[in-house]
């Protein structure tokens, strides 16, 4: 698992989102660890897989609700997607849970 997973964040890292998630694939059947569902929701979201990222990242906060990347990320895709007023309330989270300057930059712009 550890050489995919590190295959797979090259990938992404590239600019290959749907290779990535070649690689990932398997690992989501058989291993679907917090991290690999993340990167995972992350490629989704490079390859424009907005409902996809969307499901997978709401799975993971009804798992962890106090991750604040996890928020941020579904907060940038319910964007992306056109949903700007469902985006504040994860932006909002996300910045309350961790003093990131991107987190408060991106509540700023949806608000």
């Amino acid at each position: 698992m550890p050489e995919n997973y590190r295959w797979a964040e090259s990938l992404l890292a590239q600019g290959d989102p749907l290779g990535a998630l070649q690689v990932l694939t398997p690992l989501l059947t058989a291993e679907a660890t917090f991290s690999v569902r993340l990167l995972a929701a992350r490629a989704y979201y490079h390859s424009a897989q907005l409902g996809r990222a969307e499901q997978l990242l709401t799975e993971l906060i009804e798992s962890d609700p106090t991750d604040h990347y996890t928020r941020f990320l579904l907060g940038r895709t319910l964007e992306r997607a056109g949903r700007r007023p469902e985006s504040v309330r994860h932006f909002r989270l996300a910045a309350a849970l961790s003093p990131s300057p991107d987190y408060a930059e991106a509540l700023a712009r949806v608000c």
